[in-house]
């Protein structure tokens, strides 16, 4: 990132804690500040294309979000409201949870499955091919993961956690398809050719979603 998108990122950042800055700190209020700098990027990015400098082009980005006094007092009636922020937490984190347990489920499944194909005498496509049980698995802890609120950190925009998923999912499918590959042509180079596009679509994913990734740490 150059040293101009920085200072941008920082005055993006810097507007809107300014805004919320009576708003108590909570889940939802990272979320919707999240979702503000969003659109607030896209439409300065709108205006650089027409020819608008960085300064100039914020400026209008402001003024097209409109008044925002009516979110500021709809946040801070919440962050009033305790028991309500409380049950949204914990609904969340909730639902967080089961994707965990489910994805760790499935990846076991998937384990148990293949030691008793193998010891069954199986061929190696059989065996292998329950690895998907342990893609499908990766896939949903991840999404699970990062979508929990801890005592640390707020949890990730749902969107941006699928598709960490999906990365890591594509990495994990990679590896499987190589395998069923290996075993079903016997060509080593068709293995590799199977395990590159997915692997390198998945690790191009992730690095890009990484090096863009915002700070949810709690103050």
């Amino acid at each position: 990132m150059s040293r101009d998108e920085k200072e941008l990122d920082q005055k993006i950042k810097a507007y809107f804690d300014n805004l919320f800055s009576g708003v108590g700190a909570s889940q939802q209020l990272f979320e919707l500040k999240e979702e503000l700098t969003i659109n607030m990027k896209e439409k300065i990015a709108d205006y650089r294309a027409r020819g608008m400098n960085d300064e100039q082009a914020f400026r209008e980005a402001v003024i097209s979000m409109g008044d925002l006094n009516g979110l500021v007092d709809d946040m801070r009636k919440l962050g009033q409201d305790t028991a309500r922020m409380s049950i949204y937490s914990s609904m969340d984190n909730r639902i967080s949870a089961g994707f965990i347990v489910v994805g760790v489920l499935l990846a076991l499944f998937g384990i148990f499955v293949m030691a008793m194909t193998y010891y069954m005498r199986e061929e190696g496509v059989a065996v292998a091919g329950n690895g998907i049980f342990m893609v499908a698995g990766g896939m949903l802890f991840t999404y699970g993961l990062l979508t929990r609120e801890t005592a640390r950190k707020y949890a990730m925009n749902k969107v941006r956690a699928a598709l960490y998923g999906l990365s890591i999912g594509s990495i994990l499918f990679g590896m499987f398809s190589a395998v069923v590959t290996h075993f079903s042509v016997g060509e080593t180079y068709v293995s590799i050719a199977s395990l590159m596009v997915f692997f390198l679509g998945g690790v191009g994913l992730f690095l890009l979603l990484a090096l863009t990734e915002s700070d949810r740490r709690k103050q």
